[in-house]
């Protein structure tokens, strides 16, 4: 029998509001098994609200609680059944430290998924505390008790994508608030009929208030901004001058580092074109123009990097092989110049006049080197200089991307995009 002060030391370990140790019991190789009850002796009709003292019926389980250390505890509670005077209709109480047909407490639950959250679902499950399929149940559990995942105070609102499955062409939209920096929600495809259901959702209420939003090159984006947020910055052309009709409040943002991207890419793409020219000529070439074409590629070999990267960050090793690169091919040479141009332009300019010319002076120039990066700065001039207002990226967007791409390797992949939706969810809204 266990004595009273052992039962009051139990309870206050126990740390339950409103539950009191009846008596313990060890079984080796199981664990603690506690036997618990309710201090209060009446419950509360959840049809009519009547305070009920009549009991109807004992129904006790087991359950699983935090472990002690590294033994494993057990409650064995009694979810007591009352009959209302009210109804005349039996109820049974409602336990605040454990759901309805969960066999474990609440308090373990949300340790679970905080573990979760930090590892995996194999990991923690590895542990033998709880199962694979209880916690699967935990997670569903706390996303169904998640706000309606609504924006508050939207102010800055970032649109990108997400591959579920990288190569098969299965992407997510992901909305951000970019102020708070915060995943708002995964959204199951990228196309304008998903996003628009999902920020139609939202309400003009909220659509209205957002000031910028930023998003990549993709003409998708812009419709749904155009059509959902009409209070766009957009460009006319007046007697053959540029003129930006500034309207109160939306603002699409084109992201500067997906513009990089696009000057990049085709810089590289000429890199690789030149390597394969030269390449080819090696074979056709005799013993004396051999050695020439040779030289130029040794130039091109091993130059990727020191031709994309920013030329400030470079170290000295690829400071020499830069060098050598602009040295065998002039037209790699003048588009790396252009391309640091650009940059700089993105990094100095004060405001968007100043940017407005300086990339008009940029454009007439580097036509010739990047014609599809320069027809598409001119399709999407006002969002690029949007972006000198309040210099707003998506670099938050990608810090956040690159958080899911770590929960989708740690959960080696999602067969349910439902699961790997709770899983990114929770991380930002579970407390």
């Amino acid at each position: 029998m266990t004595g009273k002060r052992d039962i009051k030391i139990l309870t206050e370990l126990l740390d339950l509001s409103g539950v009191k140790v009846i008596s313990h019991r060890l079984h080796v190789g199981i664990g603690m098994i506690l036997q618990v009850e309710q201090e209060k002796s009446f419950s509360t009709c959840p049809r009519c609200g009547t305070t009920s003292h009549k009991l109807h019926q004992n129904h006790r389980y087991i359950i699983k609680d935090l472990p002690f250390g590294e033994k494993e505890v057990f409650l064995e509670i009694n979810r007591r059944q009352f009959k209302c005077e009210q109804c005349k209709k039996p109820f049974s109480e409602n336990l605040d430290f454990v759901k309805k047909k969960r066999t474990y407490t609440k308090r373990l639950a949300n340790k679970t998924i905080q573990e979760v959250l930090e590892n995996d679902i194999h990991s923690v499950a590895s542990k033998g505390i709880v199962t694979k399929d209880e916690i699967e149940r935990m997670l569903k559990d706390a996303s169904e008790e998640l706000p309606n995942l609504k924006p508050i105070n939207l102010k800055r609102l970032g649109i990108d994508e997400i591959a579920l499955k990288k190569g098969h062409g299965n992407y997510c939209a992901v909305l951000v608030d970019l102020d708070q920096g915060k995943l708002i929600t995964i959204l199951s495809g990228r196309t304008q009929e998903i996003i628009k259901k999902t920020l139609v959702g939202w309400g003009t209420e909220i659509l209205e208030n957002i000031e910028e939003v930023s998003i990549d090159l993709w003409n998708g984006y812009k419709k749904l901004v155009t059509e959902l947020m009409p209070n766009a910055q957009v460009v006319s052309q007046r007697c053959g001058r540029v003129s930006l009709r500034r309207r109160l409040r939306t603002r699409r943002v084109a992201d500067r580092f997906h513009v990089m991207a696009q000057i990049n890419k085709e810089l590289d793409t000429q890199r690789k074109r030149e390597k394969r020219q030269v390449e080819d000529l090696i074979k056709k070439a005799n013993a004396t123009e051999k050695s020439k074409y040779e030289e130029i590629l040794a130039g091109l070999k091993n130059s990727k990097y020191p031709l994309l990267k920013n030329e400030d960050k470079l170290n000295e090793e690829q400071l020499n092989q830069l060098i050598k690169l602009k040295n065998v091919s002039p037209i790699l040479k003048e588009m790396h110049e252009f391309k640091e141009k650009i940059r700089k332009i993105f990094n100095n300019a004060k405001d968007w006049y100043s940017a407005t010319f300086k990339l008009g002076i940029w454009l007439s120039k580097a036509k010739k080197y990047f014609p599809n990066s320069n027809n598409t700065i001119i399709r999407w001039f006002s969002e690029i200089i949007a972006y000198f207002d309040n210099r707003t990226t998506s670099g938050t967007v990608e810090g956040i991307n690159n958080k899911l791409k770590l929960i989708k390797r740690s959960g080696y992949g999602f067969r349910n995009f439902e699961n790997f939706r709770i899983r990114c969810v929770l991380n930002w809204y579970f407390i």
